[in-house]
């Protein structure tokens, strides 16, 4: 395991500095076009500044930002005692060094991510929706996937390597959309120069525009192919902390085949979070795939129910090169000789509920985030009163007893 972190590390630097390097490049491009030779300095100054404050703001509340930024709310051990203690068990079979904080999306579609600095710091948060579609074992395998990428060291790469993609396509949009705004400007202010001058100003400008527009396709690209191989090795880790892989694939099949609206907080800068990438496309064409941060789920899926034999690193990997045809995904270093038997389904992930309980969930598990009360009455019917809720005392409709509300 210990091997399978350095591996990562090491590619998350040789990353970093490959989009830093195309993040300086294109400051140090655009301040020539801009400003002739003598600017392009100036424009690598402009470039360091922007990633540095960005860099900054990531460390120090990058992880709140994110959870800000996906309407995702704090909940306690009463909301949802299951998901507290799936999270604490793989916590303990991860030997994370601390109980990753755990947040609920109020939202119906099912999704889930992890975010924080390190290990110490690490949150998990789930959608109310993928809460109430999933039985305990699939469960298991969801929170076994996010607590694989805080284990990884995904959490804080993602969040450096969004940040450095941010800044790319920041300044890229901001000297483009300027270039537009002032194109009559500029032509006149090249054409009053020298000839030779005017002649080699917009030749370094076209150069610029041209940057200006591959760095963001670069860098996607260098994000894209990393950030769909730490996927790969999530749902690896997930099979070996739960030692049931059908648990992950069949979670992964009902959020694929789950008909509810695109989750409503996702956006492109928080999609790569996601164990599932929450735009949802009307037809799933190829090359959407090439150019998702995610890879394929129906070759997810076939890759952990083709672990037959096991679930460690060995036996996924195996599984993978035996499903895609390619060179695996798991580094050498982690393909130790470790033996990790499969287990059998759970009791209770064997029994199948309706339909209308799985929604009705849904709506508790919303109102117990947005802090409704729950009330149940001496005749039995259970009422559920909004936050806003001003009296002391609320009527039963049933048998109408007056019904004390608690306050805190």
């Amino acid at each position: 395991m210990w091997e399978l972190i350095r591996v990562n590390k090491r590619n998350s630097i040789l990353l970093l500095l490959a989009m830093a390097v195309c993040l300086l490049l294109l400051g140090f491009i655009i301040g020539m076009g801009v400003f002739g030779l003598e600017g392009g300095f100036f424009g690598l100054i402009i470039a360091t500044v922007i990633w540095l404050i960005l860099t900054a703001v990531s460390f120090s509340k990058g992880d709140q930002i994110f959870l800000l930024a996906s309407k995702a709310k704090p909940v306690t051990h009463k909301v949802h005692p299951q998901l507290f203690n799936v999270v604490e068990e793989m916590k303990i079979a991860a030997a994370l060094p601390a109980m990753p904080k755990i947040y609920i999306i109020n939202d119906p579609a099912p999704n889930a991510f992890a975010t924080g600095r390190s290990p110490k710091t690490a949150s998990v948060a789930v959608t109310a929706g993928l809460l109430a579609r999933l039985n305990r074992d699939e469960l298991q395998g969801v929170i076994a996937h996010e607590i694989s990428h805080i284990l990884h060291r995904d959490i804080l790469f993602v969040t450096l390597a969004g940040i450095m993609l941010g800044s790319i396509v920041l300044l890229s949009q901001v000297f483009l959309r300027g270039m537009f705004y002032s194109s009559m400007g500029s032509s006149r202010r090249y054409s009053s120069g020298g000839k030779g001058g005017g002649q080699a100003q917009i030749v370094m400008l076209v150069i610029a525009i041209v940057v200006a527009i591959l760095a963001p396709i670069m860098a996607y690209l260098l994000y894209f192919a990393l950030s769909r191989k730490r996927e790969y090795l999530a749902d690896a880790g997930a099979a070996r902390l739960t030692r049931y892989p059908e648990g992950l694939a069949s979670a992964l099949g009902k959020i694929a085949n789950d008909k509810s609206p695109q989750l409503a907080s996702a956006n492109k800068v928080t999609a790569p979070m996601y164990i599932v990438n929450p735009f949802k496309k009307k037809k799933q064409m190829k090359l959407s795939d090439l150019t998702s941060t995610h890879p394929p789920i129906s070759e997810r899926i076939r890759i952990l129910r083709n672990m037959t034999h096991g679930a460690s690193f060995k036996d996924y990997s195996n599984s993978f090169s035996a499903v895609t045809k390619t060179k695996t995904v798991v580094p050498p270093a982690a393909l130790t000789k470790e033996d990790i038997a499969l287990r059998e389904a759970s009791t209770e992930a064997k029994k199948k509920e309706r339909h209308e309980t799985q929604m009705r969930q849904v709506g508790d598990i919303m109102r117990r985030v947005n802090q409704f009360v729950f009330l149940t009455c001496l005749c039995g019917l259970k009422l559920k009163i909004p936050p806003n809720y001003k009296p002391d005392k609320v009527k039963c409709p049933r048998c109408k007893r007056n019904l004390d509300l608690p306050r805190k």
